[in-house]
């Protein structure tokens, strides 16, 4: 793997000196110890290889990707297995996969293996409709008592940890994810993530946090909690005071991809910064020209690569000035010379901005919990 772009001496050290404090909080859950407590969520059309690498320079302690379907798997199409690509870098990356056929998904974990995952999670929580009819996602949790088959089936060969991510339940009314926990201890799984909302509530709502902690103190597995952890004053009072000693981290990373480092900043330090961030517009974009870097190393295809380069921009833009302006300039741009000339001048512009960013804003409501 080629050497990635190199950060400046003073984000290096920036990075570092939040790093140790994350890496004293590291975390063993089953077979796996997470360098830090706070891993990357799977998100679908983000988590790929390059994402992932990119979220773990800046603090977290692990991965799991996008999520991939079992079949496509088996028929080892060119987009499902650059799915499964994982870098030679990459630590404690976990490869998602779904499907309602425990004989597929068994064959796929398996295959999953080979390419170099450190552990194989099952997807039973994505509450898309067209992933639910067909008995997958979320739909698994309908009747728990024919779980243990299915994942006793997909675990049977595997030498790296199973674990599983799942949601509060299909509905208000069935909330039986202590059930479903229960089922997946008896069977082998080694520790399971869980959303808190049902799936119904989709990405509507809150996540019921006291939902979880009830959950946590009775749980006879380790449980990863997930849900709204969106900004470093949320993850750090979790840190505090939750029964959890492991969160998943979804789109609160899009915006901020520094949040894995600055939730380990104390209180009186972010309340030293004033307007001045720990993290400055120009380490943004440091953080655009590796993730770049990471595109090219990974994709051969020049219209996803610029698609995911602009994503990555616009994201990064949000909540600095004439943000929304350079939205509308980039995403019609035609070629990687356009976009990336206009992506450099905008957070030049930016480079003596100090006014804080409100990552609370919401942002992405559509997904990615």
């Amino acid at each position: 793997m080629a050497n990635p772009v190199a950060f400046t001496p003073e984000l290096t050290a920036k990075i570092e000196f939040l790093a140790k404090r994350a890496r004293i909080k590291s975390v063993k859950m089953g077979r796996l110890t997470f360098s830090s407590p706070l891993i990357l969520a799977p998100m679908a059309g983000i988590c790929h290889a390059p994402f992932r690498q990119l979220m773990q320079d800046l603090g977290s302690g692990g991965a799991i990707s996008e999520f991939i379907s079992s079949n496509g798997i088996s028929y080892a199409n060119k987009r499902t297995v650059d799915l499964m690509r994982i870098f030679p870098t990459e630590e404690n990356v976990g490869i998602q996969i779904y499907g309602e056929h425990a004989s597929n998904m068994k064959q796929a974990a398996e295959l999953v293996e080979k390419h170099g995952a450190n552990f194989v999670d099952i997807n039973m929580g994505c509450p898309v409709r067209k992933i639910v009819t067909r008995g997958s996602g979320s739909a698994l949790l309908k009747d728990p008592s024919q779980l243990y088959n299915y994942i006793k089936t997909i675990k049977s060969d595997l030498a790296v940890p199973l674990t599983i991510k799942i949601r509060t339940g299909w509905d208000q009314e069935s909330r039986n994810s202590d059930e479903v926990i229960q089922v997946a201890k008896e069977a082998g799984v080694e520790f399971v993530s869980i959303h808190g909302r049902t799936k119904t509530q989709a990405y509507t709502g809150k996540a019921d946090w006291d939902y979880l902690e009830s959950l946590c103190e009775k749980s006879p597995i380790p449980l990863i909690g997930n849900g709204d952890l969106h900004t470093t004053q949320i993850i750090r009072d979790k840190l505090k005071n939750s029964q959890f000693n492991c969160f998943m981290i979804a789109r609160g990373c899009l915006r901020n991809p520094f949040i894995f480092l600055e939730s380990f900043l104390t209180e009186e330090e972010e309340k030293g910064l004033s307007q001045i961030g720990y993290f400055t517009p120009s380490d943004m974009w440091e953080v655009v020209l590796r993730y770049n870097h990471y595109l090219n190393m990974h994709f051969d295809n020049e219209r996803i690569t610029l698609m995911q380069f602009k994503k990555m921009c616009v994201w990064l833009a949000m909540g600095f000035p004439y943000a929304a302006h350079f939205r509308t300039q980039i995403f019609p741009s035609k070629n990687f010379e356009e976009a990336f000339k206009l992506a450099h001048d905008f957070f030049e512009s930016q480079k003596n901005n100090h006014k804080h960013i409100d990552f609370a804003q919401e942002f992405l409501n559509g997904g990615h919990g």
